[in-house]
């Protein structure tokens, strides 16, 4: 009976302990993937107009920030998208849900040797490799070749599409990636570990004001 009990304990701590990841579809990673040409128009990115939003949980709560896009496009053809890249500037990497000294303090953090490391590896790239369309209406599934610290992989992703014509385009999407998989893998206070995924919340607007 005690040793019941003590498990018990020691399952309940562990769970207490365990880090959940921010809420998102996973995308599936791979190795990376030949880029081919793609068909159609190409049409700048509206970098001002497209965000990138990170979430990154831990066990006592999650940090929300954004980065900001240096350049990118998206090719469409015949009202789809079949191309696209963008590059991310994570020198202007930011923390939205905290203040001052402790938004300072984790800003730091992210650029350091822990993270992302932007003394080394300024930016992230992403380049799509295939768009294959879904069966409701501007639903697709994505995949691509995305770079971090140095380290490509292909990850496949779901994303909408409300817009796609020979002038302007908008996409967004939705994921997790597991952090691990581009070399991050610092895991945080031993009473505080970090959630070895974290969420991307990508808005691509292309051609309006671009």
């Amino acid at each position: 009976m005690k040793k019941l009990v003590l498990m018990m304990v020691a399952g309940i701590m562990l769970a207490a302990c365990t880090p959940k990841n921010p809420e998102g579809d996973k995308a599936e990673t791979t190795d990376s993937a030949t880029v081919g040409a793609a068909e159609g128009t190409e049409i700048a990115l509206n970098t001002a107009a497209s965000k990138i939003i990170w979430t990154g949980s831990k066990v006592s709560g999650s940090h929300t920030g954004a980065v900001a896009l240096k350049s990118g496009s998206l090719t469409v053809k015949d009202g789809a998208i079949t191309g696209g890249n963008f590059v991310a500037d994570l020198g202007t990497i930011t923390n939205t849900d905290m203040q001052g000294e402790f938004s300072d303090k984790l800003v730091g953090h992210l650029k350091s040797e822990d993270f992302f490391d932007i003394a080394k590896f300024p930016e992230a790239t992403f380049e799509i490799t295939s768009v294959t369309a879904g069966t409701e209406a501007g639903k697709v599934t994505i995949s691509g070749n995305l770079t971090m610290r140095g380290v490509t992989k292909n990850i496949t992703f779901p994303a909408t599409v409300t817009e796609a014509t020979e002038t302007s385009v908008k996409a967004s999407a939705d994921f997790n990636v597991l952090r691990e998989d581009w070399g991050l893998v610092y895991t945080g206070m031993a009473d505080d570990l970090i959630s070895k995924e974290f969420n991307l919340k990508i808005e691509l607007v292309a051609g309006v004001g671009a």
